[in-house]
């Protein structure tokens, strides 16, 4: 997911930093997803720090490597351009967006670590919540009151909105639900 140059100014795709990688450079990758999709697959090695938790100044004061870009990933982009604006507003500027995020790195065939999360996916929960939301709504509105077709409306709209701006309201309520928040937070807020 290439973004406009205002937003990130540098990307790679998966498949140039896993030769990268593979040619024995040093990748300092960050995963700003949630707990549950880090486990569900990531890439080996990618250090796990969720959007709503990061705080850039802290997170560079504790960067095990000293110099060098920071690539940053979630699952398709979107979050990990928000986690690149941050680390520009804290003066870090030195960050590279992966492509198409963890999901363009399955896409390309290349290796991730599997775990077993006992959540469902975050993608999963948004739809199994608009589609109940859409469906309840409906209902009402064929057998109580018109006026409930309101409820459809808005989760319509709000699907326009998440796939014209790549940022999904009902993904980040979600995200801040307990069960997936399951991970311990370290004192810099990255997660282990």
């Amino acid at each position: 997911m290439k973004l406009p140059p205002t937003q990130v100014s540098s990307s790679i795709s998966p498949a140039e930093l896993h030769r990268l990688r593979q040619g024995g450079a040093t990748c300092d990758l960050l995963d700003v997803r949630t707990p549950p999709e880090h486990a569900s697959a990531h890439v080996a090695g990618a250090r796990l720090v969720p959007l709503d938790d990061l705080d850039p100044a802290a997170f560079l004061r504790q960067r095990p490597t000293s110099g060098g870009p920071l690539y940053v990933i979630c699952q398709s982009g979107a979050r990990a351009a928000r986690a690149i604006e941050k680390f520009r507003s804290a003066g870090f500027t030195d960050c590279i967006l992966v492509e198409g995020g963890t999901q363009g790195w399955i896409d390309a065939g290349l290796p991730v670590e599997r775990g077993t999360s006992k959540v469902i996916p975050l993608m999963r929960q948004v739809q199994i919540a608009v589609g109940s939301i859409s469906a309840v709504g409906a209902g009402l509105a064929l057998s109580v009151d018109y006026r409930f077709a309101v409820l459809p409306l808005l989760i319509g709209c709000g699907l326009i909105f998440a796939g014209v701006t790549g940022t999904c309201g009902m993904a980040l309520l979600l995200a801040r639900m307990p069960w997936n928040r399951q991970s311990t937070t370290s004192n810099c807020g990255s997660r282990v």
